[in-house]
């Protein structure tokens, strides 16, 4: 077996355990025998067990991303942003990858490399979100109130803590999931308005916010 299977393997084995298990589980004892490799491995091709959760981290997720990129270039508006937010979300569910996002997020907390390379695997979600956003919003009377960087981290926060919301209360995520539809449709709403009652939204949007300020 050459090194790239053998690397991989590791990888997969990570994943196993993290998605049937919990990051807890995670031992060098346990990701060998669900590789079917030898624990020594790990040292020898990653030199820590972080820094495999670590890779394994940031490579699935580049790989899950990927997958979506040419969707997210075709998407128009906001309600079709959280359209694809949701598919998404129930598809990565069910095959356990945002879980493995969560339980890395989670066992990141210490900081350190795990805690760095949680972030990176986040940026690869937000700067997607962000990109949308960015095109989405261009003209949009909410383009000089709102900032596409938050809002995507925003996002990218809200659909990885809906994974641990639903796991204790699935109506309470389907009602949080519910919510953002509602606001996503009423940003629709305002990008078809008339230039008459889109200055007036921006004017009343301004005022709210210097009232905000003061």
């Amino acid at each position: 077996m050459n090194t790239v299977d053998t690397r991989q393997r590791l990888i997969d084995g990570v994943l196993a355990v993290i998605r049937e298990q919990g990051i807890t589980a995670v031992s060098a004892r346990s990701v060998g025998a669900a590789a079917g490799a030898n624990q020594a491995l790990i040292f020898y091709h990653f030199g820590t067990l972080e820094e495999l959760i670590a890779q394994t981290c940031v490579q699935t997720t580049e790989a899950r991303v990927a997958a979506y990129r040419d969707r997210f270039a075709e998407v128009r508006t906001l309600g079709e942003l959280l359209a694809l937010g949701r598919e998404i979300h129930e598809t990565e569910r069910a095959e356990g990858n945002l879980a493995v996002l969560a339980q890395t997020l989670a066992g990141s907390q210490g900081g350190g490399r795990l805690a760095e390379a949680t972030r990176e695997a986040l940026a690869k979600w937000t700067t997607e979100v962000e990109s949308t956003l960015l095109r989405v919003l261009a003209g949009s009377p909410l383009t000089e109130f709102a900032d596409p960087a938050g809002l995507a981290r925003a996002t990218s926060a809200g659909f990885l803590g809906l994974t641990l919301f639903e796991s204790v209360d699935p109506a309470g995520g389907e009602q949080a999931l519910g919510a953002l539809t509602q606001l996503a449709a009423l940003a629709d709403v305002l990008e078809s308005l008339g230039p008459m009652t889109t200055k007036a939204v921006r004017a009343k949007l301004r005022s709210a916010a210097k009232s905000r300020a003061t």
